[in-house]
Protein backbone atom coordinates (compact mmCIF):
# COMPACT_ATOMS: atom_id res chain seq x y z
CA UNK A 1 0.00 0.00 0.00
CA UNK A 2 1.07 3.57 -0.62
CA UNK A 3 0.26 6.51 1.65
CA UNK A 4 -0.14 10.23 1.09
CA UNK A 5 -0.34 13.08 3.59
CA UNK A 6 -3.35 15.17 4.54
CA UNK A 7 -2.55 18.25 6.57
CA UNK A 8 0.87 19.19 7.87
CA UNK A 9 3.00 19.04 10.97
CA UNK A 10 3.16 16.38 13.63
CA UNK A 11 -0.60 15.75 13.50
CA UNK A 12 -0.78 15.17 9.72
CA UNK A 13 -2.71 12.13 8.54
CA UNK A 14 -0.88 9.56 6.43
CA UNK A 15 -3.75 8.03 4.49
CA UNK A 16 -3.73 4.97 2.26
CA UNK A 17 -4.20 5.96 -1.38
CA UNK A 18 -6.98 3.39 -1.57
CA UNK A 19 -9.56 3.96 1.18
CA UNK A 20 -12.61 1.95 2.20
CA UNK A 21 -16.02 3.55 1.68
CA UNK A 22 -18.54 2.04 4.07
CA UNK A 23 -21.65 2.76 1.99
CA UNK A 24 -21.11 -0.76 0.65
CA UNK A 25 -21.61 -2.33 4.10
CA UNK A 26 -24.63 -0.27 5.10
CA UNK A 27 -28.00 -2.05 4.98
CA UNK A 28 -30.60 -0.29 2.89
CA UNK A 29 -28.02 1.24 0.60
CA UNK A 30 -25.98 -0.33 -2.20
CA UNK A 31 -25.71 -3.77 -0.60
CA UNK A 32 -28.91 -4.23 1.37
CA UNK A 33 -28.40 -7.92 2.13
CA UNK A 34 -24.89 -7.85 3.60
CA UNK A 35 -24.88 -9.33 7.10
CA UNK A 36 -22.87 -7.85 10.00
CA UNK A 37 -20.37 -10.73 10.05
CA UNK A 38 -19.73 -10.37 6.32
CA UNK A 39 -19.27 -6.62 6.74
CA UNK A 40 -16.74 -7.20 9.53
CA UNK A 41 -14.84 -9.77 7.49
CA UNK A 42 -14.65 -7.40 4.54
CA UNK A 43 -13.36 -4.49 6.60
CA UNK A 44 -10.79 -6.71 8.31
CA UNK A 45 -9.58 -7.70 4.84
CA UNK A 46 -9.16 -3.99 4.08
CA UNK A 47 -6.93 -3.57 7.13
CA UNK A 48 -4.93 -6.65 6.14
CA UNK A 49 -4.43 -5.11 2.68
CA UNK A 50 -2.86 -1.98 4.16
CA UNK A 51 -5.93 0.24 3.88
CA UNK A 52 -6.01 2.52 6.91
CA UNK A 53 -8.62 5.14 5.96
CA UNK A 54 -12.29 4.25 6.47
CA UNK A 55 -14.91 6.74 5.36
CA UNK A 56 -18.46 6.61 6.71
CA UNK A 57 -21.43 8.85 7.50
CA UNK A 58 -24.50 8.87 9.77
CA UNK A 59 -26.70 8.74 6.69
CA UNK A 60 -25.35 5.38 5.55
CA UNK A 61 -27.98 2.92 6.76
CA UNK A 62 -29.29 5.35 9.39
CA UNK A 63 -26.09 5.07 11.42
CA UNK A 64 -25.59 1.33 10.89
CA UNK A 65 -22.46 1.82 8.77
CA UNK A 66 -20.82 3.68 11.66
CA UNK A 67 -21.86 0.96 14.10
CA UNK A 68 -20.56 -1.80 11.82
CA UNK A 69 -17.30 0.04 11.22
CA UNK A 70 -16.74 0.52 14.95
CA UNK A 71 -17.45 -3.16 15.60
CA UNK A 72 -15.02 -4.26 12.88
CA UNK A 73 -12.23 -2.02 14.15
CA UNK A 74 -12.66 -3.36 17.67
CA UNK A 75 -12.69 -6.93 16.37
CA UNK A 76 -9.40 -6.29 14.57
CA UNK A 77 -7.55 -5.94 17.89
CA UNK A 78 -5.33 -3.33 16.28
CA UNK A 79 -4.06 -0.26 18.14
CA UNK A 80 -5.93 2.99 17.56
CA UNK A 81 -3.09 4.48 15.54
CA UNK A 82 -3.39 1.67 12.96
CA UNK A 83 -6.51 3.12 11.36
CA UNK A 84 -8.10 6.46 10.51
CA UNK A 85 -11.83 7.10 10.64
CA UNK A 86 -13.51 9.78 8.56
CA UNK A 87 -17.17 10.56 9.12
CA UNK A 88 -19.46 13.47 8.44
CA UNK A 89 -21.82 16.04 9.88
CA UNK A 90 -24.89 15.79 7.71
CA UNK A 91 -27.82 17.25 9.59
CA UNK A 92 -30.51 19.44 8.00
CA UNK A 93 -29.04 22.81 9.00
CA UNK A 94 -25.40 22.34 10.08
CA UNK A 95 -25.73 24.91 12.85
CA UNK A 96 -23.01 24.66 15.51
CA UNK A 97 -25.41 23.07 17.99
CA UNK A 98 -26.43 20.47 15.44
CA UNK A 99 -22.82 19.70 14.55
CA UNK A 100 -21.86 19.21 18.20
CA UNK A 101 -24.76 16.78 18.65
CA UNK A 102 -23.98 14.96 15.40
CA UNK A 103 -20.35 14.50 16.43
CA UNK A 104 -21.27 13.03 19.81
CA UNK A 105 -23.77 10.66 18.17
CA UNK A 106 -21.16 9.48 15.65
CA UNK A 107 -18.55 8.93 18.35
CA UNK A 108 -21.06 6.87 20.29
CA UNK A 109 -21.97 4.70 17.29
CA UNK A 110 -18.31 4.24 16.35
CA UNK A 111 -17.22 3.57 19.92
CA UNK A 112 -14.36 6.05 19.57
CA UNK A 113 -13.07 9.01 21.55
CA UNK A 114 -11.94 11.04 18.53
CA UNK A 115 -12.75 11.26 14.81
CA UNK A 116 -9.64 11.56 12.65
CA UNK A 117 -11.31 13.47 9.81
CA UNK A 118 -14.65 15.19 10.43
CA UNK A 119 -16.30 16.40 7.24
CA UNK A 120 -19.29 18.52 6.22
CA UNK A 121 -21.33 16.12 4.09
CA UNK A 122 -23.27 18.59 1.92
CA UNK A 123 -23.35 22.33 2.63
CA UNK A 124 -27.06 22.92 3.39
CA UNK A 125 -26.91 26.71 2.83
CA UNK A 126 -29.01 27.37 5.92
CA UNK A 127 -26.13 28.97 7.81
CA UNK A 128 -22.86 30.24 6.31
CA UNK A 129 -20.38 27.41 5.83
CA UNK A 130 -17.81 29.39 7.83
CA UNK A 131 -20.05 29.08 10.91
CA UNK A 132 -20.29 25.32 10.46
CA UNK A 133 -16.52 25.11 10.06
CA UNK A 134 -16.03 27.23 13.18
CA UNK A 135 -18.00 24.60 15.10
CA UNK A 136 -15.83 21.85 13.69
CA UNK A 137 -12.72 23.81 14.65
CA UNK A 138 -14.12 23.94 18.18
CA UNK A 139 -14.49 20.14 18.09
CA UNK A 140 -10.79 19.90 17.20
CA UNK A 141 -9.99 22.17 20.15
CA UNK A 142 -12.05 19.92 22.42
CA UNK A 143 -10.19 16.84 21.22
CA UNK A 144 -13.22 15.21 19.58
CA UNK A 145 -11.85 15.58 16.04
CA UNK A 146 -8.33 15.75 14.69
CA UNK A 147 -8.85 17.37 11.28
CA UNK A 148 -11.58 19.10 9.28
CA UNK A 149 -12.63 18.16 5.77
CA UNK A 150 -15.35 19.04 3.29
CA UNK A 151 -17.47 16.77 1.15
CA UNK A 152 -19.21 17.90 -2.05
CA UNK A 153 -17.77 21.41 -1.88
CA UNK A 154 -16.60 23.49 -4.81
CA UNK A 155 -14.07 26.35 -5.01
CA UNK A 156 -16.52 29.00 -3.77
CA UNK A 157 -17.45 26.98 -0.71
CA UNK A 158 -13.78 26.26 -0.02
CA UNK A 159 -13.04 29.98 -0.12
CA UNK A 160 -15.90 30.69 2.30
CA UNK A 161 -14.97 27.78 4.57
CA UNK A 162 -11.38 28.97 4.92
CA UNK A 163 -12.20 32.68 5.15
CA UNK A 164 -11.63 32.72 8.91
CA UNK A 165 -8.43 30.74 8.81
CA UNK A 166 -9.82 27.23 9.32
CA UNK A 167 -7.43 24.43 8.39
CA UNK A 168 -9.29 22.34 5.81
CA UNK A 169 -7.25 19.27 4.81
CA UNK A 170 -9.53 17.54 2.29
CA UNK A 171 -12.52 17.78 -0.02
CA UNK A 172 -14.38 14.63 -1.01
CA UNK A 173 -16.05 14.76 -4.43
CA UNK A 174 -17.25 12.56 -7.26
CA UNK A 175 -14.29 12.00 -9.58
CA UNK A 176 -13.82 9.28 -12.17
CA UNK A 177 -13.13 8.81 -15.87
CA UNK A 178 -16.74 9.69 -16.73
CA UNK A 179 -17.12 12.47 -14.12
CA UNK A 180 -14.22 14.87 -14.59
CA UNK A 181 -15.85 18.10 -13.44
CA UNK A 182 -13.28 18.37 -10.65
CA UNK A 183 -10.57 19.09 -13.22
CA UNK A 184 -12.06 22.43 -14.34
CA UNK A 185 -11.62 24.45 -11.14
CA UNK A 186 -11.71 22.28 -8.03
CA UNK A 187 -8.43 20.40 -8.42
CA UNK A 188 -6.45 23.60 -9.22
CA UNK A 189 -8.07 25.24 -6.17
CA UNK A 190 -7.17 22.32 -3.93
CA UNK A 191 -3.60 22.23 -5.23
CA UNK A 192 -3.18 25.94 -4.47
CA UNK A 193 -4.65 25.52 -0.99
CA UNK A 194 -2.88 22.23 -0.22
CA UNK A 195 -6.20 20.47 0.23
CA UNK A 196 -6.24 16.78 -0.63
CA UNK A 197 -8.88 15.46 -3.02
CA UNK A 198 -10.71 12.32 -1.86
CA UNK A 199 -12.49 10.64 -4.77
CA UNK A 200 -15.76 8.80 -4.35
CA UNK A 201 -17.71 6.85 -6.97
CA UNK A 202 -14.47 5.89 -8.77
CA UNK A 203 -16.32 3.33 -10.92
CA UNK A 204 -19.22 5.66 -11.78
CA UNK A 205 -21.76 3.45 -10.00
CA UNK A 206 -20.74 0.42 -12.02
CA UNK A 207 -20.41 1.99 -15.47
CA UNK A 208 -16.63 1.63 -15.38
CA UNK A 209 -16.79 -2.08 -14.56
CA UNK A 210 -18.07 -2.70 -18.10
CA UNK A 211 -21.14 -4.46 -16.74
CA UNK A 212 -23.59 -2.21 -18.60
CA UNK A 213 -23.77 -1.44 -22.32
CA UNK A 214 -26.78 0.90 -22.29
CA UNK A 215 -28.67 3.06 -19.86
CA UNK A 216 -31.64 0.71 -20.01
CA UNK A 217 -29.59 -2.04 -18.34
CA UNK A 218 -28.91 -0.06 -15.16
CA UNK A 219 -31.16 -0.14 -12.10
CA UNK A 220 -33.23 3.09 -12.03
CA UNK A 221 -31.42 4.47 -8.98
CA UNK A 222 -28.10 4.22 -10.83
CA UNK A 223 -29.38 5.86 -14.02
CA UNK A 224 -30.30 9.18 -12.45
CA UNK A 225 -27.01 11.08 -12.76
CA UNK A 226 -26.52 13.81 -15.36
CA UNK A 227 -24.94 11.25 -17.66
CA UNK A 228 -28.46 10.01 -18.41
CA UNK A 229 -31.45 11.71 -19.96
CA UNK A 230 -33.42 13.64 -17.36
CA UNK A 231 -36.68 11.82 -18.08
CA UNK A 232 -35.45 8.57 -16.54
CA UNK A 233 -37.11 7.42 -13.29
CA UNK A 234 -35.64 9.00 -10.13
CA UNK A 235 -33.84 11.65 -12.20
CA UNK A 236 -34.18 15.26 -11.07
CA UNK A 237 -31.59 17.18 -13.07
CA UNK A 238 -33.78 17.96 -16.09
CA UNK A 239 -30.87 17.84 -18.55
CA UNK A 240 -30.57 15.92 -21.84
CA UNK A 241 -27.66 13.82 -20.59
CA UNK A 242 -25.02 12.38 -22.89
CA UNK A 243 -25.78 8.67 -23.00
CA UNK A 244 -24.40 7.93 -26.51
CA UNK A 245 -21.08 9.58 -25.60
CA UNK A 246 -20.96 7.80 -22.24
CA UNK A 247 -21.40 4.32 -23.66
CA UNK A 248 -19.06 5.04 -26.58
CA UNK A 249 -16.45 5.99 -23.96
CA UNK A 250 -17.19 2.85 -21.93
CA UNK A 251 -16.57 0.66 -24.99
CA UNK A 252 -13.34 2.51 -25.80
CA UNK A 253 -12.16 2.12 -22.19
CA UNK A 254 -12.96 -1.58 -22.44
CA UNK A 255 -10.56 -1.82 -25.38
CA UNK A 256 -7.83 0.17 -23.62
CA UNK A 257 -8.14 -2.07 -20.56
CA UNK A 258 -7.87 -5.16 -22.76
CA UNK A 259 -4.74 -3.81 -24.46
CA UNK A 260 -3.20 -3.06 -21.04
CA UNK A 261 -4.07 -6.48 -19.64
CA UNK A 262 -6.23 -4.96 -16.91
CA UNK A 263 -9.82 -5.12 -15.81
CA UNK A 264 -11.80 -1.95 -16.46
CA UNK A 265 -12.22 -1.41 -12.73
CA UNK A 266 -8.48 -1.66 -12.07
CA UNK A 267 -7.75 0.68 -14.95
CA UNK A 268 -10.27 3.26 -13.71
CA UNK A 269 -8.94 3.19 -10.14
CA UNK A 270 -5.32 3.35 -11.27
CA UNK A 271 -6.11 6.30 -13.55
CA UNK A 272 -7.37 8.29 -10.56
CA UNK A 273 -4.19 7.55 -8.63
CA UNK A 274 -2.23 9.12 -11.48
CA UNK A 275 -4.16 12.43 -11.34
CA UNK A 276 -2.77 15.60 -9.73
CA UNK A 277 -4.15 16.48 -6.33
CA UNK A 278 -5.68 13.09 -5.58
CA UNK A 279 -4.85 11.92 -2.05
CA UNK A 280 -7.03 8.82 -1.84
CA UNK A 281 -9.67 6.91 -3.81
CA UNK A 282 -12.65 5.60 -1.85
CA UNK A 283 -13.70 2.15 -3.00
CA UNK A 284 -16.51 0.00 -1.71
CA UNK A 285 -16.64 -3.76 -1.31
CA UNK A 286 -18.98 -6.33 0.16
CA UNK A 287 -16.58 -9.30 0.10
CA UNK A 288 -12.95 -9.74 1.17
CA UNK A 289 -11.82 -10.75 -2.33
CA UNK A 290 -13.24 -7.51 -3.72
CA UNK A 291 -11.38 -5.33 -1.27
CA UNK A 292 -8.12 -7.22 -1.86
CA UNK A 293 -8.52 -6.67 -5.61
CA UNK A 294 -9.20 -2.97 -5.05
CA UNK A 295 -6.03 -2.59 -2.99
CA UNK A 296 -3.92 -3.99 -5.83
CA UNK A 297 -4.59 -0.87 -7.92
CA UNK A 298 -1.72 0.86 -6.10
CA UNK A 299 0.75 -1.39 -7.94
CA UNK A 300 -0.48 -0.46 -11.41
CA UNK A 301 1.66 1.97 -13.40
CA UNK A 302 -0.01 3.37 -16.48
CA UNK A 303 2.12 4.48 -19.41
CA UNK A 304 1.91 7.99 -20.83
CA UNK A 305 0.29 6.50 -23.92
CA UNK A 306 -2.46 4.80 -21.92
CA UNK A 307 -3.09 8.00 -19.98
CA UNK A 308 -3.27 9.96 -23.23
CA UNK A 309 -5.75 7.49 -24.73
CA UNK A 310 -7.96 7.62 -21.64
CA UNK A 311 -7.93 11.41 -21.66
CA UNK A 312 -8.89 11.55 -25.34
CA UNK A 313 -11.51 8.81 -24.98
CA UNK A 314 -13.38 10.61 -22.22
CA UNK A 315 -12.92 14.20 -23.42
CA UNK A 316 -16.34 14.34 -25.11
CA UNK A 317 -18.10 13.25 -21.92
CA UNK A 318 -16.04 15.69 -19.87
CA UNK A 319 -17.08 18.54 -22.15
CA UNK A 320 -20.74 17.51 -22.17
CA UNK A 321 -20.91 17.19 -18.38
CA UNK A 322 -19.09 20.49 -17.85
CA UNK A 323 -17.78 21.95 -14.58
CA UNK A 324 -20.89 21.26 -12.46
CA UNK A 325 -19.66 19.05 -9.61
CA UNK A 326 -23.17 17.90 -8.67
CA UNK A 327 -23.78 14.69 -10.58
CA UNK A 328 -27.49 14.62 -9.76
CA UNK A 329 -28.75 18.20 -10.14
CA UNK A 330 -28.42 20.66 -12.99
CA UNK A 331 -26.16 23.69 -12.92
CA UNK A 332 -28.92 26.09 -11.86
CA UNK A 333 -29.72 24.00 -8.79
CA UNK A 334 -26.27 22.56 -8.13
CA UNK A 335 -25.52 21.93 -4.47
CA UNK A 336 -21.77 22.15 -5.12
CA UNK A 337 -20.45 25.67 -5.69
Amino acid sequence: MLYRTLGSGEHALNVSVVAFGTLSVAPGQMHARIEPDAATETMLAALDSGINLFDTAPGYGDGEAERRLGAALRASGRPREAYLVATKAGGPTLTPEEIFADCDASLNRLGLDVIDLYQIHWHKRVVPIAESVDAMTELVRRGKARHIGLCNSGPNDIADATSRGAAIVSDQVVYNLLSRAAEFALVPCCLRSRIGVLCYSPLAQGLLTGRYRSGDELPPDRARSRHFVGTRPSSRHGEPGCEPAVFAAVEAIRGIAHDAGLSMADLATAWLLHQPGVSSVLVGASRPDQVRANACAVDIRLSDEVLRRLDATTATVKSAMGPNLDMWQGAADSRVR
